[in-house]
């Protein structure tokens, strides 16, 4: 299981007759199988933010997929960035739901909901190919190393070449190695400016590898859909306390 889902999420809401809450989503650069109580459906890779309007009562089961698990559910995953895909696994559509609507103790059907999702995902995944888990080690090493500021960076510590590497990101990422570098470095952004809103954003664009602070901003604007001084405003503990 561990070659195959990153982590497991589950959101439940309940919101009055009437009323909408709007969910704003800045999503991993990878795919997720989503289990919802009508349907199943594939998110494909994603390049910029997004949003959700929730109302009524519903849950979701999701598992954020490696790159191993990606080809059992999409053969092009470029082909779905940005899109919501409906899937018909009427099997694991049962399981997950009979798990969720089974118990009234939210940690009790959140553990069946993942057991049944898991077990589901053993059963019907193949076994990863060795290119298939090179594109995990190489998706782990991007999310996770700060120093790979370039493709050719990742290749070098995973020893092949950078043509390898956009071969692989291609069938099972869908994005390319490139632009997962990036959303890694906007991700790392917006996190420090979370920790410390007071951060020099001159000192933020040097040290994740940008040319300047005008480069990192105009990115985080074309993916974010915010300014960096927007988003600053909307994490610091000044505005977070009249909220």
């Amino acid at each position: 299981m561990a070659s195959l889902v990153r982590w497991f999420w589950i959101p439940e809401w309940q919101i009055a007759p009437g009323r909408s809450s709007r969910q704003h989503l800045i999503a991993f650069p990878a795919c997720n199988l989503v289990v919802e109580p009508d349907t199943v459906g594939l998110a494909g890779p994603s390049t910029r933010s997004s949003h959700r309007d929730l109302t009524g009562t519903g849950w979701a089961v999701g598992a954020l997929l490696r790159p191993a698990a990606v080809p059992s559910f999409a053969e092009d995953p470029a082909a779905i960035r940005d899109r919501y895909q409906p899937m018909e696994l009427t099997a694991l559509h049962d399981r997950v739901s009979q798990a969720m609507n089974g118990s009234s103790d939210q940690a009790t059907r959140h553990r069946l909901a993942v057991d049944a999702f898991a077990d589901w995902l053993i059963e019907t995944v193949p076994a990863p190919t060795r290119d298939a888990l090179l594109a995990n080690a190489m998706a782990e090493l991007i999310d996770s190393d700060p120093d790979v500021l370039r493709v050719e960076d990742a290749a070098a510590l995973l020893n092949v070449s950078a043509r390898t590497l956009q071969r692989l990101a291609r069938r099972y990422v869908g994005l390319p190695p490139l632009m997962m570098i990036r959303r890694r470095r906007l991700q790392e952004a917006a996190e420090r400016l979370r920790t410390d809103p007071s951060m020099n954003l001159a000192a933020v664009a040097a040290d994740l590898g940008y040319t300047d602070h005008a480069h990192l901003a105009n990115e985080f604007r074309s993916v974010l859909g915010l300014t960096l001084s927007t988003y600053r405003q909307q994490v610091s503990p000044a505005a977070q306390s009249l909220e």
